[in-house]
């Protein structure tokens, strides 16, 4: 697939062009999960057939590892000893190793967060806008799972990898569906199918995902959520920098502080490309239930699939 050329500058054209900023009003918190409404849920319930539920969460990674510099902290406070089970557990959830949602107040741009917040607002105490906790009723929806290393003819996607629209056309037409609004996307690029078979690697300096110029096509299809077993941005950007200023990562930048599009980072696919392809359909019901940690600026979660 051809990578379109893009500029640091056209990732900035992009950022006003795709704005949801007062779309809602001007006291939003919920960005572009205002696309579910409720008959989207309701239609999303009914297209359980099995009652078959997938985990699409990681294991608490407590371990170092070259994605996972900062390991989250796994302590018993209680055991056979003391006469009763009791667990200490802190992580720092951004990053690239633990499943996690980034909230709106996660990325900043030219001083401002989503809808227009001064960057001011993120304090030491916490969030005073677009915290994490405004998703305490959690986030249900139609999952929809784009497996992008079918269509490429790969069991996964080498680190690196940009994907485009062309690639998720052609996944959607794999699937037989059509993505649409109010849609949790799920995007699969065969991360830890690679990490199996290749080792760990650093994927701060190479990783698969999507290519800025997938942004204007997820902005029409008004999706609701974008989630990913990588971070959704692909390593390095291709996105060639203007007057040397680079643009890592276009999808966060653009997609949450402008379009207000919660990412769901680090999940794991590989189970629910399994069931999927057992069922034979690519959309299911899809609940995201994020910690209520007011202020927040992300929460481990463990979305559940049911097909």
């Amino acid at each position: 697939m051809t990578v379109p050329p893009m500029t640091t500058a056209d990732v900035d054209v992009l950022r006003t062009r795709l704005s949801n900023w007062d779309r809602w009003g001007a006291e939003d918190q919920l960005g572009a999960l205002n696309h579910i409404r409720t008959e989207h849920r309701a239609a999303a319930a009914a297209t359980v057939r099995r009652g078959r539920t997938v985990s699409c969460a990681r294991p608490l990674p407590t371990l170092p590892a070259p994605e996972n510099p900062s390991p989250a902290e796994h302590h018993m406070i209680g055991t056979h000893t003391e006469g009763y089970g009791a667990d200490w557990i802190g992580v720092a959830s951004h990053g690239y190793a633990t499943s996690h949602l980034d909230a709106l107040c996660h990325i900043f741009w030219d001083g401002r967060t989503y809808n227009g917040h001064p960057t001011e607002v993120v304090t030491a105490h916490g969030a005073e806008q677009l915290g994490v906790h405004h998703l305490r009723d959690g986030v249900v929806g139609r999952g929809v799972l784009l497996d992008i290393p079918p269509v490429r003819g790969v069991e996964a996607l080498e680190p690196g990898t940009a994907i485009t629209v062309e690639d998720l056309e052609a996944a959607e037409a794999r699937a037989g569906l059509t993505v649409g609004t109010g849609d949790i996307l799920l995007v699969r690029t065969g991360r830890w199918t690679w990490h199996r078979e290749h080792g760990p690697w650093d994927p701060r300096q190479q990783l698969a995902g999507l290519h800025a110029s997938c942004l204007p096509w997820l902005h029409e299809r008004e999706v609701a959520m974008l989630g990913s077993d990588g971070v959704s941005d692909v390593h390095p950007s291709h996105v060639e920098p203007t007057d040397g200023v680079p643009t890592r990562l276009p999808v966060h930048t653009v997609g949450i502080v402008a379009m207000g599009l919660h990412l769901l980072d680090n999940l794991d696919l590989e189970d629910l490309a399994a069931a999927c392809t057992e069922e034979g359909r690519w959309a299911f019901l899809l609940t995201v239930a994020p910690l209520i940690v007011v202020g927040g600026t992300t929460s481990p979660v463990n979305p559940i699939a049911v097909l």
